[in-house]
Order: C-alpha cells, then structure tokens, then sequence
C-alpha cells in the first residue's frame, strides 16, 4: 500500500484525488495529517507551473507528492480582462484571500454585472513530485471546452465546503446546480458521458506514482 499526501487543504480536492485512485493500492496523507502548515509561494503562469511549485514545495515533507491547480475562464471576457479569475479565484482583481461565502458573494455580484448567466471553463494542472522527480500535465483546450458549464448570479442554499462556486455552477445540459450532482463523476458532463480529462489525469498519477 503506497501512502501519499496530497498536497492541498481544500478537502473537495482532498476527495477528488482519493476518488480517482479508489482502485489501486494507495493511501493518502494530508497536510493537516502531517501537522504541514507552510504554504508555496504560488507564481506560475499557469495552472500547471503552480502545481509544479506546490509539488517540489510539498515534497521537501514528503515523498510522493500529488499537487493541483486549476484557472476559472469565463468565456465572455479576454483573457487580460482584470474581471477574469484566471489563477486568482480565490483572490480575485487583487482582492485579499476570500473563504468559501465571500467567494459567493462576490463571483454573484460579478456575474449579475455580466447580465446573470455566463459560459465558465477551469483549466486544470496537476503534478507529482515523486523519487525526486517532477512529472506534469495540464488540461488541453478540447477537454476544457468539453467540460464548459455556466455560471449564474443565483446561488443555490446548499455548500459544497471547499468548492464553492459549485453553488453557482450550473450544468450546460439541464441548467442543474453542480451542488445537487456531488457524486457524479464530473458535473460538467451530461448523462454517462466519460470525462477524457479526468481519465487521462488518472493515467497520469497511476504512471507518475508507479501505482
């Protein structure tokens, strides 16, 4: 049985990646497990070059390492809009870290300013800091544009702790809460659907931890 910690605070993050390896021989640690409270300075340019840096940060602790990152797009802004989250959604415009209501607030606020419903996409990273090896992947325009939901200045009651802007995503095929759709395997996607960029991640950790 490998132990692994995974390299986050966020506890959906946490699930997530103990979801996608549920099938092979693998334990994991958490920061809080590890009494880890030092955090990576994180300025990459994207959402893999911040996992990178989390992942050789984390694994000064321990050996292996599974870090992520992900930028929020919404489509009807350029890039270089400073209304873009990007990288920063949780401090988004330079505002100071927002914890999961504050980010509700203000993500609707500034959807209701975008006329109440707009396209979203993540972009996600991901790396693996293993043997003292760094291996990497990031998330490809098709996947992303596979996975575009909307996002509406409505928020649904119910909380997604650690993920909040699920209160305010919408499916693109039923316009349901992604908060009503925990346990499916990506609320993004319609029906059965497989997610191509989750089992290309998944083949990814496999291979990069020797799983």
């Amino acid at each position: 049985m490998k132990k692994i910690l995974i390299g986050t605070t966020n506890p959906a993050k946490i699930k997530k990646f103990a979801q996608l390896l549920s099938g092979y021989a693998a334990s994991f640690y958490t920061l809080g497990d590890l009494d880890i409270t030092a955090e990576p300075q994180e300025q990459g340019k994207t959402p893999e070059e911040n996992a990178v840096l989390k992942a050789r940060f984390y694994g000064k602790y321990f050996d292996p390492v599974i870090c992520n990152d992900s930028g929020l797009y919404f489509d009807g802004l350029a890039l270089n809009d400073p209304r873009q989250p990007g990288l920063n959604i949780r401090t988004p415009n330079g505002e100071p870290r927002l914890d999961d209501e504050q980010m509700i607030s203000y993500y609707s606020a500034l959807i209701h300013s975008l006329g109440g419903k707009v396209p979203a996409y993540y972009l996600d990273g991901a790396a693996v800091y293993s043997a003292g090896r760094i291996y990497s992947m990031m998330e490809n325009g098709g996947e992303a544009a596979k996975r575009t939901f909307y996002m509406t200045d409505r928020p649904s009651p119910k909380r997604h702790i650690g993920w909040p802007l699920d209160s305010l995503s919408l499916r693109r095929d039923t316009l349901t809460y992604f908060i009503d759709e925990e346990n499916s395997p990506d609320p993004a996607m319609t029906g059965e659907e497989s997610d191509p960029y989750e089992e290309r991640l998944t083949a990814f950790l496999v291979q990069a931890l020797g799983l």
